[in-house]
């Protein structure tokens, strides 16, 4: 009973100084989050429900090359994702390797943070496809942090999160004068988030996140993702992030790569939505509708990014 009063303490006095980062010495606050994480407190939001399965193993070479748009170059230090959402494209990892259900196993490149000593990568890294750099399991093996602290500081690299649980690197993210980071938002809540991404961070929390991030001149963006017709309000997530991010992404579900378990339930529980995104014509025309939204909202954007019928990054 006292250590469960203890830790409410603690966290009501993390709440506190979390309101009001942005004046506080990051070096006290990282100190306060390092004993949190030492102490297996956790501050960061949901916990998923079981200890993932971890598989270490020893990557031959920490970049990969890549056709995300925007980038030359991708680091994964992790493959697999405990947030678990149901919609991830990177699901068709269970396959691959057999290690259970998505979000229950976690491959960890345990020896990338040596690799990134020798690599120079020329052109822009993208921080990761894979895998969310900042899931739940990142508090204690601090993977990211290591592989950030032992990369060239000149590297170009975009870092994209569901996870406010960035705000505790800012010490290393702000010695990268040619970085960018970004924090995916889609509005989902309730049962609705339940279903869609049961283990991640609010998106509350990665709205203050950002914010934040802005807050110490931390190059921020917004990708908006994924946007489901009927689900996602892009003007209202646009409105809520547009003083603190510097550009905006947004992305329309990709329907195709999902597997058959989320198709059926976007059918049977959303099925206006599943029609918009299985017909060509009506998907064309809420693609054109989107734009204009888009449009008229005059925020920076760096391309809507639609699936279907092929692949394609639309100027808006």
């Amino acid at each position: 009973m006292i250590v469960i009063r203890i830790t409410l303490i603690f966290k009501f006095f993390y709440t506190v100084l979390y309101s009001s980062f942005h004046s506080i010495p990051h070096a006290f606050l990282k100190k306060f989050v390092d004993f949190f994480n030492f102490h297996n407190i956790h501050l960061f939001d949901v916990m998923p429900s079981q200890h993932p399965k971890v598989i270490r193993i020893k990557a031959k070479k920490a970049f990969t090359p890549t056709k995300i748009p925007g980038a030359k170059y991708v680091i994964n230090q992790y493959i697999g994702c405990q947030h678990a959402c149901s919609y991830c494209y990177a699901k068709f990892l269970c396959k691959r390797y057999n290690h259970g259900e998505w979000g229950t196993w976690v491959i960890v490149k345990e020896n990338l943070p040596q690799l990134v000593k020798h690599e120079h990568p020329n052109g822009r890294v993208y921080m990761s496809s894979v895998s969310d750099p900042y899931q739940p399991l990142e508090t204690k093996l601090k993977l990211t942090r290591k592989s950030l602290e032992n990369l060239d500081k000149t590297t170009h690299i975009s870092i994209l999160t569901k996870s406010n649980l960035i705000v505790s690197d800012i010490d290393l993210l702000k010695l990268f004068p040619n970085l960018e980071a970004g924090l995916t938002i889609n509005d989902y809540s309730g049962e609705l988030k339940k279903v869609l991404e049961p283990f991640s961070p609010t998106n509350e929390r990665r709205i203050e996140a950002l914010k934040v991030l802005n807050e110490y001149h931390i190059k921020t963006y917004t990708f908006v993702s994924p946007i489901i017709p009927e689900l996602t309000d892009v003007e209202q997530i646009v409105k809520q992030t547009k003083s603190f991010s510097d550009f905006f992404w947004f992305e329309l579900l990709n329907l195709k790569v999902t597997d058959s378990d989320f198709k059926t339930w976007l059918k049977d529980s959303y099925p206006k939505s599943y029609q918009t995104l299985t017909n060509n014509y009506l998907l064309q025309q809420y693609v054109s509708k989107l734009k204009a939204e888009i449009k008229k909202l005059t925020v920076p954007t760096k391309g809507l990014v639609t699936h279907s019928p092929k692949f394609s990054v639309l100027t808006v």
